[in-house]
C-alpha cells in the first residue's frame, strides 16, 4: 500500500498464473511474506503505523471472503481496463514472516533492584505462539482472526545450508561451474568447502541469504586467476576447506 498498489494486485497475479482462469484461480494459494512488517507500533491511534493498519485493514475483506473486481492484464484501475470478479472464499491466503523481537513484546523483562533481570524459567519456543501474541506484536485482532492455523519454522541447520548450495537447479555451486566452464577450468568443491560455508553463515546468522557473500569472498580471486593459469587443456580447481577460510588462495 505504501507504493501506490492495491492489495488486490495479489488476485491479479493469481489471476495471471492461472492463465486467466477464473474457476482455477478461485482455488489457489496465495502466500503474502513479510506481513509482520505491516505491524502496528502501539495501541493509541496517534502511535499507530497508518500505512501498515490501513493494509491489515485493506486484507480483510479478501481473507474473509468476498467477491473481488481486479484489472484483467493491468494493474491499473481505470475505465478502459477490463475487470473481472474472484470469489476469495476457496482461495487459501498464507501470511509469513520473521516476526523479529516478538518475545520482547510477549515476555517484557521484568527488572529488580538496580536493573537486574528477572532470569526467565521457561525457554522461549516459537512453536508457543498464539493468536493473543501476534496482537501484541501489532497484527490486528481482526486480521488474526480470520488466520486460524498458527505454524512456526525451524531455523536452517548446516545440513539444510549445504543441500541449498548444491541441490537447488540454478544452484549457487552450478553457477560458479558454468562460469568457469567458459574459461576451460573444472571447478569442483570438497564436502568439507561446503560444511564451512555453511558453518560461516551459521556463525554470522546470514541465513541462506548470507551463503551468496560468503561464495563470493572465496571465488572472487579465482574467478580472476583461473584464466591466466589455465593452459590449453582443461584446468582443475578444487575448492578446499582451507581456502574457503583464507578467503578463496589458489595454491
Amino acid at each position: 500500500g505504501d507504493v501506490g498498489k492495491d492489495v488486490e494486485e495479489c488476485l491479479s497475479s493469481l489471476l495471471k498464473k492461472a492463465d486467466g482462469n477464473i474457476e482455477k484461480a478461485q482455488t489457489g494459494i496465495v502466500y503474502i511474506d513479510e506481513i509482520d512488517k505491516l505491524a502496528r507500533v502501539g495501541d493509541s491511534s496517534a502511535q499507530r503505523d497508518v500505512s501498515g493498519e490501513g493494509v491489515q485493514q485493506a486484507l480483510l475483506k479478501l481473507l474473509e471472503g468476498h467477491v473481488i473486481s481486479i484489472p484483467v492484464g493491468s494493474n491499473q484501475k481505470n475505465a478502459m481496463t477490463p475487470m473481472a470478479t474472484v470469489n476469495t472464499d476457496n482461495i487459501l491466503f498464507i501470511c509469513g514472516g520473521a516476526f523479529d523481537g516478538i518475545q520482547k513484546k510477549i515476555e517484557p523483562e521484568k527488572t529488580i533492584g538496580f536493573g537486574h533481570a528477572i532470569p526467565k524459567i521457561n525457554e522461549f519456543s516459537y512453536n508457543e505462539i498464539e493468536s493473543s501474541d501476534l496482537v501484541k506484536y501489532g497484527l490486528t485482532p481482526e486480521l488474526t482472526g480470520r488466520l486460524p492455523v498458527i505454524a512456526s519454522l525451524d531455523g536452517l541447520d548446516e545440513n539444510a545450508l549445504v543441500r541449498i548450495l548444491v541441490e537447488p537447479k540454478n544452484s549457487i555451486v552450478s553457477q560458479y561451474k558454468e562460469l568457469l566452464k567458459m574459461d576451460n577450468v573444472s571447478l569442483d568443491f570438497e564436502q568439507d568447502a561446503l560444511v564451512e560455508i555453511a558453518r560461516t553463515a551459521l556463525r554470522k546468522k546470514t541465513g541462506a541469504r548470507g551463503l551468496r557473500s560468503i561464495m563470493e569472498s572465496t571465488m572472487t580471486d579465482i574467478m580472476f586467476e583461473a584464466p591466466d593459469i589455465v593452459c590449453e587443456d582443461t584446468y582443475e580447481i578444487r575448492i578446499t576447506k582451507d581456502m574457503v577460510k583464507g578467503g578463496g588462495r589458489i595454491g
